[in-house]
């Protein structure tokens, strides 16, 4: 590790020891971003990358509420406002039992840098709870998410905070957090993103991180003369973002065959398809069922218990279930059996390691702050009509993250580019740094 790397990640991890996550994702931007910094000493003397790790604001709250048996049931709230020097703090809700402090500092900086990428003025955020929503009935959702917005209604507003879902938080969680906040302040404002069209939604909002990601990948293999027909794809995952990537690869002309959740994962050599998509959208969406149903249901599937799909042999990978899902092993695994291109649909899914072995391999590897920032980014176009009272078109909305795609691997080849290489990796952290770097000069000490 370089030396100004392991005294900045010193002073990260004395301040904030036990957080696993959050010390790996920011090392791995301090890596890519330190070279930088000392070619352009006014960062180094305004002490930039310091501020950005350290959050304005860490907001953690009592969560209480009462279940179908009429048992108090309390569970923690938290919010991290990262940074909101080129916009206001914009990130999702997390409900899972996995999360804590780490995970969600973690992604709050990660979403720093991904939120500057795509161009648009937001800054970066994130929270959630470690309550867990599957098992639960509606109304003990609902009562959930009542409580839990009574406390964040606080600390968020249209030009403060706008949150959005994540995992464990969709359509119906948006919906219950967003009228409990229209009850407690009397107005009708765009404070969420991830809106049912009819109350302020945006068309192709529940797809843009899905699709974003495929039109990224498809914007690297571009690079190399390739296309996306007939590859072969293996993506993990088979929540909003596995569904979406699929269905894209499939408009696209692609072939994915697996999907996978926390129980195991299924292959379908024989890909798929728009139509056996459907039923996987029907299960994992309406009846909330497990994977392993589509093995069941559908001919020549193979289903293994506990598995991920990073052995199967493929062109192309889209890890989009949830961050370290690829380790060393898996990423030399995926290589070996005839991988071009990882382009990551979760946050930070692939290990250090791992991504050693992609940059050292020479593959097309697009990080998860470039290549699934077209959620967010669409969620700034939701902002955008929700300001101006508006609707735009689907065709109108895809075409404009279309484009925002495009710019943003624009942006990670301008400032990774080394050759006849592109380490997206660094493209994409220092490209993110600069604009918030900058933004945060400009305002002076704050």
């Amino acid at each position: 590790m370089d030396k100004n790397v392991e005294k900045f990640m010193e002073e990260v991890i004395s301040k904030n020891p036990g957080e696993k996550e959050f010390h790996q994702a920011v090392q791995e931007v301090a890596e890519s971003i330190m070279p930088y910094i000392e070619k352009h000493p006014i960062y180094k003397r305004a002490k930039i990358l310091e501020r950005i790790a350290e959050p304005e604001r860490v907001i953690l709250f009592r969560v209480p509420w009462l279940d179908d048996n009429g048992e108090i049931q309390i569970n923690k709230g938290y919010r991290i406002q990262m940074n909101s020097a080129i916009g206001p703090y914009k990130g999702g809700l997390r409900f899972h039992p996995s999360v804590n402090l780490s995970i969600l500092k973690f992604l709050a900086f990660e979403q720093v840098f991904k939120n500057s990428l795509t161009t648009l003025p937001i800054g970066g955020g994130k929270g959630g709870s470690n309550f867990d929503p599957k098992g639960k009935s509606d109304t003990e959702v609902m009562k959930f998410c009542q409580s839990f917005m009574s406390e964040l209604s606080r600390h968020i507003g249209p030009n403060t905070d706008v949150p959005a879902g994540d995992i464990g938080v969709g359509g119906r969680e948006i919906g219950y957090l967003f009228g409990q906040y229209r009850k407690l302040k009397n107005e009708f404002s765009g404070i969420l993103t991830g809106k049912a069209l009819n109350w302020g939604g945006s068309l192709i909002r529940p797809e843009a991180t899905g699709y974003g990601c495929v039109y990224f990948a498809q914007e690297m293999m571009k690079t190399k003369k390739e296309t996306l027909k007939s590859k072969v794809c293996t993506v993990s995952g088979s929540g909003n973002v596995a569904q979406h990537t699929v269905q894209k690869l499939n408009q696209l002309g692609a072939k994915p065959v697996t999907l996978s959740d926390s129980s195991g994962m299924i292959y379908d050599p024989d890909g798929i398809d728009l139509k056996k998509l459907e039923y996987v959208m029907d299960l994992k969406n309406v009846k909330r069922g497990r994977i392993k149903e589509y093995a069941e249901n559908f001919k020549n599937v193979t289903y293994e218990a506990g598995k991920r799909p990073w052995d199967i042999d493929c062109n192309m990978a889209f890890p989009s279930a949830t961050q370290n899902e690829i380790n060393k092993n898996d990423a030399k695994t995926l290589i070996d059996n005839g991988c071009m291109c990882v382009s990551e649909g979760a946050n930070m899914p692939t290990e250090p390691d791992g991504i050693e072995i992609y940059l050292d391999a020479k593959i097309l590897y697009g990080p998860g702050k470039a290549a699934n920032a077209g959620g967010v980014a669409t969620s700034a176009l939701e902002m955008s009509q929700n300001s101006m009272r508006i609707g735009w078109s689907r065709e109108e909305v895809d075409q404009k993250l279309h484009n925002i795609m495009i710019n943003i691997h624009e942006n990670c080849v301008k400032y990774g580019k080394d050759n006849n290489f592109v380490n997206y990796v660094n493209g994409a952290n220092i490209a993110g740094f600069v604009k918030v770097a900058d933004a945060m000069l400009d305002q002076g000490l704050v």
